[in-house]
């Protein structure tokens, strides 16, 4: 007996809808038609074991366990599932071929392997697993998949990669955790304080820019604009550019900060005929941007319509899982399989078909071209998030709605033609000054007829320049500027930092070696990650804004800068990468680690808790101090 063994019962019911029939539906798993059957997990059905399962001693919070290392990892069962791992595990042990169906990323490959080896199968029957990936639920792309199976072997370092942050997330989550909520009992706070390596760097980017934005303290500043007149009496504007011998009165950036030097640039230079030195006319192309991934998709929607990270992914679940509209969600890939493109002309007609666009709309596309997006070297256990080829009659709620279409968007456009304008940059010399400006005239709007139409800054109309020409300057004015505080992070902004967190690493060895696709957290986890921190108390919202709360401003000041800045966690998720490509060994990365937590916990043990006093616990439930399991989630997929 072959078994199928999947992540979830909707991936199930899609894989046995692709075999033979008839098919005999029990409880928790489908018989086929040849004697075969498909099984599932229902998301984790195992957990990591809680510190008081190594030791009963451990269920008191005490500063005098801590760090709490297990000699030996131990896994259990989840309450809630219990069930139906016993059976997953009877019909491992009855098959004669496994086939590993989780979901294509480290988290679901680590979630099969975890019950499959609780199993305690022969190592022979282990080394003939096979492995199905599955990305689209609609029946030919599972049929497709079905034919394609790969060894299981294969995916191993993606499962020990997996294995390895789980036990270090638990390792970080729950001895850290205990530490600091133990310190704030001494100072008054009766809340638990999580910590854990995403969960607190990103508190402390939130922390940090409130605090940058407290303190700021707004200056002015000058700018010079020159208004020219042509011999033909043409008129247009040049904007002063400060030379060298300015920067003594120019702030970091540039800005000139001394209200006379801008006087006596207009003094200078009103009346007085300029000489065009420099004309550059050149036409340019803008590509559309790549399909989406998860994250990408996530900033969109946050933008567009102001939903939070995690609405859009349980909303791509729905999509994925209940209307086989999009291909598997949590991906963190944004290119396509080459022969994915042999379906490019299917899914568009099925896009018109559910009345995303028209025909008309449309008129560009070419799907004969093959474009930039379908790339196999580019793409690993999964590809970017498209809409699948179905046609449905389905009414989806307004959010799914607003989900498919940004999704089906992204995906039409990469079939339709550049953004194309011709830009000319002029300069023109004042008096010895340099002043500059610039104008864009579009060529053809390409793909950008099917995106929401912008208001652009108003970009004048140039006359037709030469160099060496002579312009008069009619006039000048100052403009008074004041400098701005940055912006408190939204969903959008808080998901581009997790995205491209070399910006915030302070080690430039670390950020040297980052790659575009490092981040903080994965795909999967991040939106959980951003509302683990609402639910804790530490962030709260002021309309879009996201803002830290005293208990998140007072944690992140007791903890030292090792934990509240990303430069950590960042070498964690390359390390990981590392392991899952066989570039690292999991010993390799475990056993530095175990060192940095008892340092850590030493610091904890001494720092100063008198900053949580008087500050109110903002989680609604009531914890009962150090007698209290730890607050840790327990899945292993919801990263700490």
């Amino acid at each position: 007996m072959k078994l199928y063994i999947a992540e979830k019962p909707s991936l199930g019911r899609a894989i046995a809808a692709a075999l033979p029939k008839p098919h005999n539906k029990k409880e928790g798993y489908i018989e086929l038609g040849n004697g075969d059957c498909v099984t599932w997990c229902i998301g984790h059905l195992l957990e990591q074991a809680e510190p008081d399962d190594y030791d009963a001693a451990y269920k008191k919070w005490q500063l005098q366990h801590l760090p709490i290392i297990p000699a030996q990892w131990q896994l259990k069962a989840k309450s809630k599932t219990r069930k139906q791992l016993t059976l997953v595990k009877k019909l491992i042990k009855q098959a004669s071929q496994l086939v590993h169906a989780g979901d294509p990323d480290r988290e679901g490959q680590l979630l099969v392997d975890e019950v499959i080896s609780q199993a305690n199968i022969s190592a022979a029957k282990k080394q003939s697993i096979q492995r199905l990936l599955i990305s689209d639920l609609n029946l030919p792309a599972v049929k497709k998949a079905l034919s394609q199976l790969r060894a299981n072997a294969d995916f191993i370092p993606l499962s020990v990669s997996a294995l390895a942050r789980s036990r270090a997330d638990w390792l970080f989550g729950m001895n850290l955790t205990r530490a600091y909520t133990l310190a704030g009992q001494k100072g008054g706070y009766q809340g638990v304080l999580s910590v854990g390596r995403v969960q607190t760097p990103v508190l402390g980017l939130v922390v940090a820019r409130d605090k940058e934005i407290n303190e700021f303290v707004s200056k002015p500043f000058y700018e010079v604009e020159a208004l020219m007149r042509t011999q033909n009496q043409q008129g247009f504007t040049l904007k002063w550019q400060p030379s060298e011998a300015c920067q003594p009165y120019q702030d970091d950036q540039g800005r000139v900060l001394v209200k006379a030097l801008a006087d006596n640039v207009i003094s200078r230079i009103t009346g007085q005929q300029g000489t065009v030195t420099d004309v550059k006319r050149a036409e340019k192309k803008e590509q559309v941007a790549l399909p989406y991934n998860l994250s990408a998709l996530q900033i969109d929607a946050a933008k567009r319509f102001g939903l939070a990270a995690k609405v859009v992914l349980d909303t791509c679940q729905s999509l994925y899982e209940k209307h086989t509209l999009i291909t598997y969600p949590r991906s963190d890939n944004r290119y396509l399989p080459n022969d994915h493109f042999s379906q490019a002309k299917n899914i568009i007609d099925s896009v018109v078909a559910n009345g995303v666009f028209t025909q008309e709309q449309l008129s560009t596309v070419n799907t004969t071209k093959k474009v930039r997006c379908f790339n196999d070297t580019k793409v690993a256990a999964h590809h970017a998030i498209v809409p699948t080829n179905k046609k449905t009659s389905a009414q989806l709620t307004s959010t799914e709605r607003q989900i498919y279409e940004l999704i089906c968007r992204q995906y039409v456009m990469q079939f339709m033609p550049a953004y194309r304008y011709n830009q000319t940059d002029v300069e023109v010399d004042i008096a010895g000054g340099k002043f500059t400006t610039k104008a864009k005239e579009e060529i053809e709007l390409g793909y950008k007829v099917l995106l929401p139409k912008k208001e652009d800054k108003e970009v004048q109309t140039l006359p037709t320049l030469v160099v060496g020409e002579q312009v008069l300057c009619e006039d000048a004015r100052r403009l008074d500027k004041n400098t701005t505080p940055p912006a408190h992070f939204t969903d959008a902004t808080i998901l581009s930092a997790m995205t491209a967190i070399s910006r915030y690493v302070k080690d430039k060895d670390i950020r040297k070696v980052l790659r575009e696709t490092d981040g903080l957290g994965t795909e999967a986890t991040r939106a959980s990650i951003i509302e683990l921190l609402f639910k804790r108390g530490f962030l709260a919202r002021n309309g879009k804004s996201i803002i830290a709360t005293d208990a998140g401003v007072a944690l992140i000041n007791a903890l030292p800068e090792t934990l509240s800045t990303p430069d950590m966690t960042a070498h964690w998720e390359m390390a990981l990468a590392q392991i899952a490509e066989k570039q690292l060994k999991y010993e390799d990365f475990m056993q530095p680690l175990l060192g940095q937590l008892g340092s850590l916990i030493e610091e904890a043990k001494t720092c100063d808790s008198r900053q949580f006093a008087h500050i109110k616990s903002q989680v609604k439930r009531k914890f009962k101090g150090a007698r209290r399991k730890s607050p840790r989630p327990k899945s292993t997929k919801a990263s700490v």
